[in-house]
This record gives structure tokens, sequence and C-alpha cells, in this order.
């Protein structure tokens, strides 16, 4: 057995038993374990770490333990490049591409709104999900650490709010997105790109109350969606108001 003294940062506390939180702690290792393992064993997803040290310098999961290393474990970095020190991925976890687990439909709905292009479907398996993680380099939201620790996920988020409000308000400053947000550009239903249309062309497919109100009209490329700023509208508004409050 090997005992390296371990220290985690930031929101990586949160997945830690009380003792271990925001503290440098001691901890056995089970003979030519890997750092991923350990990580992994006291409870922190490898999906949420950008980052180790052991000694200072940077290793990637497959470094084996050795007795008395000391051991710093990072979450993704909000302000610094840290590319040059990366040896767990090739670029920073930073890409704002998601797809929602089963459980997060609420949040997904909110971050298509916010404009941020989000895969969900309450039927995938988490091995679907898995792969299309992977095919289309998207991050992994999800509220189920067993799911962030399957070995060939790369990009996760472990989401620690109930509410999908409150989700959207966590995802949005962990990764410092409130930058990048652009309000009702995707369709709420499909994910594709919502874009102007002329109300002539879609006359037929309005309502006679909404027509005669209305002048303006954006439709959804992919399930052709039509979309106008009715009371609707108002009520996105004001919830994106309150995330972004």
């Amino acid at each position: 057995m090997a005992t390296a003294r371990f220290r985690f940062y930031e929101e990586l506390n949160d997945f830690l038993d009380s003792p271990h939180r925001k503290c440098e702690f001691e901890y056995g290792c089970a003979r030519e374990a890997t750092v991923k393992q350990a990580i992994e064993a006291l409870g922190v997803p490898h999906t949420e770490v950008e980052l180790i040290l052991v000694n200072g310098v940077s290793v990637d999961f497959a470094y084996r333990l050795r007795d008395a290393d000391r051991v710093s474990v990072y979450p993704r970095f909000e302000s610094f490049d840290v590319r040059s020190l990366l040896r767990l991925r090739p670029e920073p976890l930073r890409k704002s591409r998601f797809i929602a687990d089963a459980q997060l439909g609420g949040l997904a709905r909110l971050l298509r709104m916010l404009g941020f292009d989000t895969l969900h479907d309450h039927a995938w398996s988490d091995h679907h999900i898995v792969e299309l993680a992977l095919q289309q380099s998207r991050i992994i939201l999800t509220r189920d650490r067993e799911l962030l620790k399957i070995r060939t996920v790369t990009h996760g988020c472990y989401v620690h709010a109930l509410e999908p409000t409150a989700q959207a308000k966590e995802i949005l400053e962990r990764l410092q997105l409130a930058a990048a947000v652009r309000p009702f550009t995707l369709c709420l239903c499909c994910n594709a790109a919502v874009t102007p249309i002329e109300k002539e062309k879609i006359i037929d497919r309005l309502p006679p109350t909404v027509a005669r109100l209305h002048e303006e009209y954006y439709a959804c490329g992919g399930c052709g969606r039509v979309y106008w700023k009715g009371s609707h509208w108002q009520r996105m508004q004001a919830r994106l108001g309150e995330i972004l409050a």
C-alpha cells in the first residue's frame, strides 16, 4: 500500500466526505493504484478534474502513486489558460456543447433558451449518451456520479442543484458562460437554429389572433416550429432574467 497526501480545490470538495474537504489529508492507496483510481475512490468523477499535480509536476490519470506523494487536484479553470500544463486531455474543457441525461430535461430546455447547443432525450441510455458525447465533443450533464466515472467519458459536469433554474445558473457560473448567451436562437424542441421568417411564408400556419397581433416571426430550420413574441415569450424573458441576474 502507498500512502499519499491529497488536496482537492474549489468545487471538487463537494464530492468529498466532510473530513477531507478544503484540507490536505492522507489516503492509503492499493499498491500500483493510478491517481485516477484514487481520485474516483474518494468520490470525485474524473470528468470533473482538469489538472493534477504530483509533487508539483503535472501528470496524467495513469500515473501510479508512490508513498509520500503530494497530490493536488484542480477542477476546470475559469480564468487561466492552463494548456501548457495539461496532461489529462489535449485541450481544456471549455466547450459549450452539451448533452443532458434523462433527469435533466428542464435544464436542457433552459440551456437551449439561452442559446447553448444541448441534446436531450429521456429515452436515451447512458451508453448512447456517452457515445454521442464522444462523437460530437459534448459535455455530459448529469446528477448520476457513476455515469461520469465511466472510463471513456472525457467531458462531464455533475449538476448539484435540483431545480432547473438553479441548475442553469450553476452551469453558467461554473463554466463562465454568461458572455456566450444568445437567447432564443435555438429551437426549444429540437435544438436546431431559429431564424427570422417573413410573415407571408407562414401565414397559413398561424392562429388568426396571432396573425392579427404580430408581425415578427421566427422559424426552426429543423422541425419547422414557428415562434413569435407573445405572452409566452415574455414569460421566458422573465425566466432568463432570473437566471442571468
